[in-house]
């Protein structure tokens, strides 16, 4: 293949590396330094699901999507419809961020009642 040149006949040169790039690299190699390090952010998140709140919350968020599948009257089949599966879907995440976000508030509002001093 012949080599691209300029409007004025010279060969076209290749740019340099931007510093952006050079930055990336950087970046890299720390995090391949991190790779042998201890897990303490797993153990913690470990702890942290077996919270008897966190169970509580899966559970309600759970129910409520599941509630949400149901009232769609989702079967598996498309029956005709295209994208019925989707909207089912993403009702039922709704449903149940919902559900987890009311908890929550709920949870909230009983130790801030907890903690004031009567």
């Amino acid at each position: 293949m012949a080599k691209a040149k300029a409007a004025d006949g010279t060969k076209k040169k290749k740019k340099p590396a931007s510093a952006k790039t050079a930055t990336r690299k950087v970046k890299s190699a720390k995090r391949g330094k991190k790779a042998g390090g201890d897990h303490k952010g797993f153990e913690k998140l470990g702890k942290l699901a077996d919270h008897p709140l966190i169970g509580d919350l899966l559970a309600v968020g759970a129910m409520a999507a599941v509630a949400a599948i149901a009232e769609k009257g989702f079967s598996g089949s498309s029956k005709g419809k295209t994208g019925g599966s989707a909207q089912a879907v993403k009702a039922a995440g709704r449903a149940a961020a919902a559900a987890i976000g009311k908890r929550l508030l709920t949870e909230v509002g009983e130790i801030r009642k907890a903690a004031k001093p009567s």
